[in-house]
């Protein structure tokens, strides 16, 4: 009894924690107002609307009341309430004290926004349901109370009725009935292979053709990021190789085509198409010159230095030093975009089908190397890299290519994005666009294509879309990493291998003796 009321206490107190962060950062407001606008219900006269607000708030602490009980717990009912109840009425009261006090600062004409950037009278109005703040207070108390309550429950009886298990089996049933089927024989083909892949170009060829010019740029958006995602799988999904500094090799492919293709500040002003090579051995060059150094060394030390190596990259460019080299702080201007039989690719949608062109790119050589000795000389590297030197792997070759391939495909996704941009400058090379590209990997799923491709749209393409929570991108993507290791660490779209590794047979009945 005793571990039921201190889990549901400690279970409580995170559930406050995560609301009242929530809250205060105004994630709150806007997630609220996203609902609202789904339901379709009113919202003009709120900053959201109190239907939102009351699904948000209900469903992160129906969560928080599922993970109150122990997993496998073979307790009473009573222990099962309490957890819930205990988790719900502590999580309650941290909030009912956050609101109530918010609430009589603003009934007082207290300016609460100079202790709280993210709280106005609409946002504290909304979170009181346009009560008095002790009603409204309550309400929020005997929401959560309610909801983590109903968590506990739910979690129970689904465990007591084996759901979980009903529905894996029934998954495992079905696909084995389906691949029994004379259909399922057939699409495994190497012919109708062919034909599905044949179909989705030709899919893809289409979209941008009947998009708008928005739809367009997010697209390219997402494919540069498909392309630099491709790049670092290599290093991190393959190669098992840390690399925190990738935006460094994006940027010396988005300079090389800014200063060799626009007429300041050196002027040569050369051809797009002669350009892109360059570009791209350049990047791989600066690929080889950070791994000759560098990869000796193993884990979070190799993931510092790069993370150091990239910030000095932004540095230099951004530098007064080099400003009449490399345009300084201001960037590189006008730089030029292709042209093909006299026609220049000055539209968005004409750039999403050259970017397109470097994707499938990526992906023919990303394949090639994956069933190659190279390839599974990086498989064996990332799964144990004493034994790979043991069984005659050069392991420090081996990184050095993976840094080099890595690097190259940054330097493409660099160079089309100067090109499409018509710019470039520091702060399009930050740290963040390298998190944003190892967040892709990891929750696509590490040494998968396809999941490179699905994190990219995840991670990407939503946020483009929905510019409302485009200032909570950073505690969205610490909150999905958050979820997908703890509920799926082999990622969204995971790698054969890799969910095997993740998901081992350990059902199995063993073999008679």
């Amino acid at each position: 009894m005793d571990n039921v009321f201190k889990k549901g206490l400690r279970t409580g107190v995170i559930l406050g924690i995560i609301l009242i962060y929530l809250i205060i950062t105004g994630f709150v407001v806007i997630a609220s107002t996203i609902i609202g606008n789904f339901l379709q219900i009113d919202t003009t006269a709120l900053v959201g609307n109190y239907a939102g607000l009351a699904v948000f708030i209900g469903f992160i602490s129906l969560l928080g009341g599922s993970s109150a009980r122990e997993k496998d717990q073979s307790g009473s009912w009573f222990q099962i309430i309490l957890a819930g109840l205990t988790t719900g009425v502590v999580g309650g009261i941290m909030i009912f004290i956050l609101v109530y006090i918010t609430g009589m600062m603003i009934s007082a004409g207290t300016d609460i926004r100079k202790y709280l950037a993210q709280f106005s009278t609409e946002s504290t109005n909304l979170l009181l349901y346009g009560k008095e703040p002790l009603i409204g207070a309550f309400y929020q108390f005997a929401l959560i109370t309610v909801s983590c309550f109903a968590g506990a429950i739910f979690s129970f009886i689904g465990e007591k009725l084996a759901l979980t298990e009903k529905f894996r089996s029934f998954r495992t049933n079905s696909l084995n009935s389906y691949e029994k089927t004379p259909l399922a024989r057939l699409t495994t083909t190497p012919a109708a292979k062919y034909f599905l892949y044949g179909l989705l170009i030709i899919i893809l060829l289409g979209i941008p053709f009947f998009a708008s010019q928005y739809w367009n740029y997010i697209l390219g958006t997402v494919g540069i990021y498909v392309m630099m995602g491709l790049g670092l799988n290599i290093v991190v999904g393959l190669a098992g190789l840390l690399d925190l500094g990738y935006v460094a090799f994006f940027a010396v492919g988005a300079y090389a085509m800014g200063l060799l293709t626009s007429p300041a500040p050196i002027g040569l002003e050369l051809n797009f198409w002669v350009v892109v090579p360059i570009a791209i051995a350049m990047a791989a060059l600066a690929g080889i010159l950070l791994g000759i150094p560098v990869l000796r060394l193993r884990g979070d030390y190799l993931a510092i230095v790069t993370l150091g190596f990239g910030e000095i990259i932004r540095i230099l460019v951004k530098s007064d030093l080099l400003a009449p080299y490399l345009g300084g702080p201001q960037g590189v201007r006008d730089i030029k975009g292709p042209t093909l039989l006299g026609k220049a690719f000055n539209s968005e949608q004409a750039f999403v089908y050259l970017i397109l062109l470097g994707i499938l790119l990526v992906i023919f050589v990303t394949i090639q190397l994956q069933h190659s000795r190279i390839g599974r000389s990086w498989i064996a590297m990332r799964e144990d890299e004493t034994v790979a030197q043991a069984m005659g792997i050069n392991t420090y070759r081996a990184k050095l290519l993976a840094f080099a391939i890595g690097a190259a495909f940054a330097g493409l996704g660099g160079a089309l994005f100067a090109s499409r941009n018509q710019y470039t400058g520091p702060e399009d090379h930050n740290l963040m666009v390298s998190i944003n590209v190892l967040s892709i990997v990891i929750v696509g799923g590490m040494g998968s294509i396809p999941g490179v491709i699905l994190g990219a749209f995840a991670l990407k393409g939503l946020p483009e879309i929905l510019r409302q929570i485009e200032d909570y991108r950073i505690l969205a993507f610490g909150g999905l990493l958050v979820v997908m290791m703890i509920w799926r660490p082999e990622g969204l779209w995971p790698a054969k291998r890799r969910s095997l590794e993740f998901h081992p047979q350990e059902d199995e009945e063993p073999p008679d003796l």
